[in-house]
């Protein structure tokens, strides 16, 4: 660390303004120009992620080049104002939107492109730049301000290029890992549609036939053409109980670091439950919140907010928890396991989201109440092929799960290099 060197970043180079003077008729046609969100969700500039402006030979306009690094310059929140993203391939003739700006390097004396991945999202880094963030609803990154006061702590070019390189082994990684997540969610996909639509056929444990091959086999219901055998029926006819819990009062201060564990929407995913970050209640505090208990196989269910929709099951290995309001129990007449990863699933597939768009005023995804809920339509299935349909469901879901949590590990080990690497507290061996 003693050989790095402090630098002001307006020392590096120039800041430059995206499109300026377009009207909505310019856009859709023409040259490609690098959206706002390629900028905020990418480190790395994705090349393939363009949006298309017409740029007339008379206007004076700015085309971004490989190595430029670029900045948004709003947000809501002040943890992800001035985000960064670095342009590492050459695309030809291209600009920039006019939500963010451009800085160009004026050498790769001091910063190399490839080292601003890291040194730009570690922590440090945004942590100065969300400082300078100016606002109250909306925040905005003055240039000025970031070109005067932000330091960058720099390696040499050489040890910036070997730090560069070992994390980007670890972005290789994770990447590989997301296709493969993709992959597997498709192939679930695609297997989830044809067991809700043509279910298990029992005597071959195959699935059944298509309805195009043999119509005879299927039958019209409220939830369009499902197999003869099943029924179809109103999950208030199938449930003891379809309510949320409650918040306790008294704020933040309420939530510990352990005890019994509290579930919130955010919790609550696609298919699992996310409890490392919890938040957990006293015992004290629980026995005033029965009606908010959950038990084993109970389908919970978001029914406000941005994730409304979302549903998965409470495992029967995890102890006794509640849930807030925002969260709905779905407790069935006789729960099980299979049904419990088949309600979820189904919730979660276009069958139960259809159902929570049109309840809720038409898809505007503001809220649902039970009554709604209650009325839902739901498939009853002999439990020989509910077990069988919930054990393909399973065993796809346990795939996915299990390269969700190799990501997740590859992030927090990526984590903890950056701050290593970054701090200069482990230095990088030159061969």
């Amino acid at each position: 660390m003693n050989e790095w060197k402090e630098m002001i970043f307006g020392e590096l180079g120039y800041t430059y303004s995206g499109l300026s003077g377009k009207t909505i008729k310019d856009f859709g046609k023409g040259k490609g120009f690098i959206p706002y969100m390629n900028i905020f969700t990418n480190s790395k500039i994705d090349p393939t992620f363009l949006n298309y402006v017409e740029i007339h030979p008379w206007e004076n306009q700015n085309a971004v080049k490989k190595n430029d690094l670029f900045f948004t310059t709003s947000s809501e929140t002040i943890e992800e104002v001035g985000m960064t993203s670095v342009l590492l391939e050459d695309i030809g003739e291209c600009y920039l939107n006019s939500f963010c700006f451009g800085f160009r390097l004026y050498n790769y004396d001091d910063l190399i492109p490839e080292f601003v991945p890291y040194l730009f999202r570690g922590d440090e880094v945004r942590k100065q730049i969300s400082d300078l963030g100016q606002g109250s609803t909306r925040y905005n990154l003055p240039k000025t301000e970031l070109l005067k006061r932000l330091k960058l702590n720099l390696p040499s070019p050489l040890e910036q290029r070997f730090i560069s390189h070992i994390l980007s082994k670890t972005d290789a990684v994770i990447e590989l890992t997301k296709a493969a997540i993709s992959k597997y969610n498709s192939i679930k996909q695609g297997m989830v549609h044809d067991l809700f639509t043509r279910g298990i056929d029992l005597p071959t444990g195959k699935l059944r036939p298509k309805y195009e091959d043999a119509p005879e086999l299927y039958k019209e219901s409220k939830l369009g053409i499902v197999p003869r055998e099943w029924e179809v029926e109103t999950l208030d006819g199938l449930t003891e109980k379809i309510g949320s819990g409650i918040t306790p009062t008294g704020g933040s201060e309420i939530y510990k670091s352990s005890g019994v564990l509290f579930i919130r929407s955010q919790n609550v995913l696609i298919g699992r439950l996310a409890i490392e970050d919890a938040a957990f209640i006293t015992k004290e505090i629980d026995e005033r919140m029965e009606g908010s208990r959950v038990r084993p196989f109970d389908v919970l269910l978001n029914i406000t907010g941005a994730s409304i929709g979302r549903c998965a099951f409470f495992p029967s290995e995890l102890e006794s928890a509640n849930v807030n309001q925002h969260v709905c129990i779905i407790r069935f007449l006789h729960t099980s396991k299979p049904l419990a990863v088949f309600a979820s699933e189904f919730m979660n597939s276009d069958f139960g989201q259809c159902q929570i768009n049109r309840s809720n005023a038409g898809g505007n995804r503001d809220g649902l109440n039970f009554q709604q809920i209650k009325s839902f339509n739901f498939p009853v299935i002999d439990e020989i092929e509910l077990e069988l349909i919930s054990t393909i469901i399973e065993n796809l879901s346990k795939k996915i799960n299990t390269e969700v949590f190799f990501q997740n590990k590859l992030q927090k080990i990526k984590v903890g290099l950056m701050e290593d690497l970054l701090s200069g507290r482990k230095q990088v061996v030159i061969e």
